[in-house]
C-alpha cells in the first residue's frame, strides 16, 4: 500500500505541476494573449499542410463547435488562418500563420526540454520500463 500511495501522490502532483509549469513557461513574452489550450490547438494544427477542422477536433477530442470558438479567437489574434478548400468549398482548412508557427515552436521546445529532463540519466532498460508504465496509464485513461 505504501508504493500505491507514493505513486498516486507523484502522479497527481506531477499532473498539476506540468500544467502550471507549462503555462508559466509557454505563455510568455509574445504569447501572453493566448492560453495553454490555444497552444495545444496550434500543436494539433501543426506546421505542415492545412488541416480540416474535423480532423483537428478529433485529434483534440473536442466538438467542432468548441474548436470553432477557439479558432475564431486565434484567427482574430493573428495565429491561425482559415480558408475554404479549393476541392470542396464545404471544407474549412486551418493553418498556422507566422505568429502561430512561432508559438508552435515555442511550445514544442518546452515539451522537448521536459522529456529530456525526464529521461535524463536513465538507462535504456529503464526507459523501456517507463514507456510501459506510461502506456499502462494511457490505456487506463482511455
Amino acid at each position: 500500500m505504501e508504493r500505491y500511495e507514493t505513486v498516486n501522490g507523484i502522479v497527481v502532483k506531477l499532473f498539476n505541476e506540468i500544467l502550471d509549469v507549462e503555462k508559466n513557461a509557454v505563455i510568455t513574452g509574445e504569447f501572453t494573449d493566448i492560453t495553454n489550450n490555444d497552444m495545444h490547438i496550434m500543436d494539433a494544427i501543426g506546421t505542415g499542410e492545412p488541416k480540416n477542422m474535423s480532423t483537428v477536433a478529433k485529434t483534440l477530442d473536442v466538438t467542432l463547435g468548441t474548436l470553432t470558438i477557439a479558432v475564431n479567437s486565434l484567427v482574430k489574434k493573428g495565429y491561425v488562418k482559415r480558408e475554404r478548400s479549393e476541392r470542396d468549398k464545404r471544407v474549412v482548412l486551418i493553418s498556422l500563420l507566422p505568429k502561430g508557427a512561432r508559438a508552435y515552436a515555442h511550445h514544442r521546445k518546452f515539451h522537448q526540454d521536459m522529456i529530456r529532463a525526464l529521461l535524463g540519466e536513465l538507462k535504456e532498460e529503464e526507459i523501456e520500463v517507463l514507456i510501459k508504465a506510461l502506456k499502462n496509464l494511457r490505456d487506463f485513461l482511455n
